[in-house]
């Protein structure tokens, strides 16, 4: 049994450099699932996704996060304390907003010998427990994190490879 009722996720291609291959938009939205069952988060819910490329996520990076480089994923929550605001019409939580780039999940996903689509389903679980409230600054946050994401990538199939390794610098 489904403890949520419904989950919207809105997804946005804002990129051109890489073509999105057909059911990574799917993916996605079993993931944003996938992670509110694992955390029994009740009612409906929508998040907001958006695949850019490297250029676009470094502008986003350095005027949010004062980081002038590119990177894999930002997450921007909505809520706090497990508060959220609600969409009038629906009556839809609204969790936040991920932004992925979608050039960077290629090379990494190249890097780490495993496919697009589990890197895109990895940094999309990574970044719904940031827009819960999970953070990855502390190491015992970081391993509770780390074990959900994986937890998750296992319940849809798409297991780490055993070449998969944290980079700590980036982490």
């Amino acid at each position: 049994m489904s403890v949520n009722n419904k989950v919207k996720v809105i997804i946005t291609n804002k990129q051109k450099t890489v073509k999105i291959p057909t059911g990574i938009r799917m993916l996605v939205r079993r993931c944003c699932n996938a992670v509110l069952q694992l955390e029994k988060f009740e009612g409906p819910a929508e998040v907001s996704v958006t695949f850019t490329d490297n250029k676009g996520i470094k502008v986003l990076n350095k005027q949010y996060r004062e980081k002038d480089i590119e990177t894999d994923v930002l997450s921007f929550p909505m809520g706090e304390n497990g508060v959220y605001d609600k969409d009038m019409e629906t009556g839809a939580k609204i969790l936040g907003d991920i932004v992925i780039s979608i050039e960077k999940a290629k090379d990494q996903a190249e890097l780490y010998g495993h496919s697009l689509q589990r890197e895109v389903g990895y940094l999309t679980a990574h970044s719904v427990l940031h827009l819960l409230g999970y953070d990855h600054m502390e190491n015992l946050e970081k391993v509770r994190m780390r074990e959900k994401e994986e937890l998750i990538m296992e319940q849809l199939g798409l297991s780490a490879s055993s070449s998969y390794i944290i980079d700590e610098d980036k982490a």
